[in-house]
């Protein structure tokens, strides 16, 4: 028998026992589904149009709702909340105000101004509670010590390092709480530049104080740190008054 007539002899019979109508049949299934994933699925044509369709039908009814009834109910609830946490929040608002407010603040500021800023800090925060009363010229509070110092970080001699770096001490006799330290970098001759971890988060605002709001806006300036004196000492007269007492 010749190939020819062999191949017609299969092929009659695979389609007297409907081999060949299964094969077309499953194939055919196989393109259609192929062809549907393509136009239903995530980029496909039919997709598309559905999703138009929907947004269509869903942007015109959300316009045209009235929403009066909930917004009354929104500010009432709103009010409320703000009467119970006013006070817990009144302080994140002021250091929020504070960080976004356009400020002048140069674009290099040296290390002297910085520690007059801290004596600010110091003359309306120090604890008096263990301070003496000055009587001699009114009645005050004894004036508290103050001193900066600059530490700068020795460099190895088999060191290869490009960077700088040192810190600035900042340090009250008379109250710990108000000790601070100010980490200072610099790459090859560039200006020094400040490194202080301060936790900016809304949750954190509210504990911040004033001189740490004052580092943050320097940090968000990118301002340069000029490093104009490392040894200051200074006294600092409290805000607070005493109640004057002549028993």
């Amino acid at each position: 028998m010749s190939i020819e007539a062999a191949i017609k002899s299969v092929v009659d019979e695979k389609m007297n026992d409907g081999t060949i109508e299964r094969l077309v049949s499953e194939n055919l299934e196989k393109g259609i589904n192929s062809s549907l994933e393509k136009l239903l699925g995530k980029y496909g044509d039919i997709t598309e149009i559905i999703e138009k369709k929907i947004k269509e039908v869903m942007v015109g009814q959300l316009s045209s709702y009235d929403y009066s009834k909930y917004i009354v109910r929104l500010d009432a609830m709103l009010t409320e909340i703000l009467k119970r946490t006013a006070l817990d929040n009144k302080k994140i608002l002021e250091n929020f105000k504070e960080l976004m407010v356009d400020r002048d603040i140069p674009k290099v500021v040296k290390l002297s101004d910085i520690f007059e800023e801290w004596k600010r800090h110091v003359a309306r925060k120090v604890d008096t509670s263990k301070l003496e009363i000055d009587y001699n010229d009114g009645v005050a509070y004894e004036c508290v010590t103050v001193t900066m110092d600059v530490e700068r970080e020795e460099e190895r001699s088999w060191s290869s390092s490009i960077f700088k770096y040192a810190k600035a001490i900042f340090e009250c006799e008379n109250d710990d709480e108000l000790n601070f330290e100010i980490r200072l970098c610099k790459y090859r001759e560039y200006p020094w530049s400040l490194s202080v971890e301060i936790d900016d988060s809304i949750r954190s605002l509210r504990y911040l104080d004033d001189f740490k709001i004052y580092l943050l806006q320097l940090k968000q300036a990118d301002v340069k740190i000029e490093i104009d004196e490392e040894d200051l000492s200074d006294e600092v007269k409290p805000n607070k008054e005493p109640e004057a007492s002549f028993s």
